[in-house]
């Protein structure tokens, strides 16, 4: 079979290693794929489409093709906009960052204050905010985009992401921000460990899974220092550095023989 592996152009090179792994582990299950640029003026036709960028729009028309698609759209819609993703966790009654959406910066009560743009991603888009001034910089900055508000929680920069495909966890990481900073991201200097989850964080990661109808998504949640987690983000596409540098197994073994077995179960 002939699958499309969609990435934006600026990905591709920085995810060479990732998406040859990707090609490799397909070929073995007979999947052959072949990489675009989520930009291209023509997109060929193929029988699945494994879609690998932050573009919602291209998403959804892919979708009217009518062929497999992992993700569906609705997920990369939803984990590309973290009001609608924190509104989704709410509904299934798991725990969230306390979140509002803001217009103007007298929508701010309290600071500190972690702000961000719904669509933003990899750390980027994001300030911790301590006091009115630096808020404001912020939203006149981004005034084009819609933005949120987080209560500032502290967690020592501290938070666990899951990956998941389909409704199964394959591993999970704990990882801590940098010095000096309240990000945790691995590709900002964080450090990464594996973590192991609770049965109760199970059953969180699973019902938001199942939710979406999700196959391959990474969920964030905040660390607390008494143990318990608070959803933060969902992320479509999500990287695997940090599962990669926690358990030197290659994840997109299994990934394409998830996208194997699927493919089989609609013939």
């Amino acid at each position: 079979m002939k699958g499309l592996l969609v990435y934006e152009l600026h990905e591709i090179e920085r995810n060479r290693s990732f998406i040859e792994r990707l090609i490799n582990a397909g070929e073995k299950h007979g999947l052959s794929m072949t990489i675009i640029d989520d930009r291209s003026s023509s997109i060929p036709d193929a029988d699945f489409v494994f879609f690998r960028a932050r573009n919602p729009q291209l998403s959804k028309q892919l979708e009217q093709r009518n062929i497999p698609m992992f993700n569906r759209a609705e997920v990369n819609v939803i984990a590309n906009d973290k009001w609608k993703a924190i509104q989704l966790v709410q509904l299934l009654g798991i725990q969230t960052v306390p979140t509002r959406k803001i217009k103007t910066i007298t929508d701010i009560s309290h600071y500190p204050v972690v702000i961000k743009t719904i669509d933003g991603h990899g750390g980027s888009q994001v300030e911790l905010c301590h006091t009115k001034d630096h808020a404001n910089v912020f939203i006149r900055a981004h005034d084009s985009k819609t933005i949120i508000a987080q209560k500032y929680i502290e967690t020592n920069a501290t938070d666990i992401r899951v990956f998941m495909l389909g409704s199964e966890v394959v591993g999970a990481v704990k990882r801590t921000g940098a010095e000096d900073s309240f990000k945790s991201n691995y590709t900002l200097g964080g450090t990464v460990e594996k973590y192991d989850l609770s049965s109760a964080q199970i059953k969180d990661v699973e019902k938001i899974a199942k939710a979406l109808k999700s196959d391959y998504i990474g969920i964030d949640f905040l660390l607390l220092p008494d143990g318990s987690w608070l959803f933060n983000e969902i992320e479509d596409p999500v990287g695997a550095r940090s599962y990669f540098a926690t358990t030197n197994k290659d994840i997109a073994i299994p990934i394409m023989e998830y996208i194997n077995k699927k493919l089989k179960e609609k013939e």
